[in-house]
């Protein structure tokens, strides 16, 4: 997975995600959307509305406390959290 920072603040981050499509950024989303501090989670894949992208663009915006960047890890590692918690209970039910 290549990551390419477009945009970073302290409170906003904008990053293209190259290779993957809503699957992946549905998930990732949804996991920042639930993580404390962040006030907006979104992302955008018609290139005929961002100038001609073809890689799916994620923004992350914060609270003035959270560093959007710290915010995107704990994202992440919720997303992991969930998987492994899944992955369990599959392995329990078989």
């Amino acid at each position: 997975m290549d990551l390419r920072v477009i945009d970073k603040s302290d409170t906003e981050l904008s990053i293209e995600i190259a290779g993957e499509d809503h699957t992946f950024m549905n998930v990732i989303k949804g996991a920042l959307l639930e993580t404390e501090g962040v006030t907006a989670a979104t992302y955008d894949v018609n290139p005929e509305q961002s100038g001609g992208q073809t890689d799916p663009v994620l923004t992350i915006k914060t609270q003035e406390s959270v560093d959007a960047l710290d915010a995107l890890e704990d994202g992440t590692d919720r997303v992991i959290e969930k998987a492994d918690s899944l992955t369990d209970a599959f392995e329990a039910a078989a």
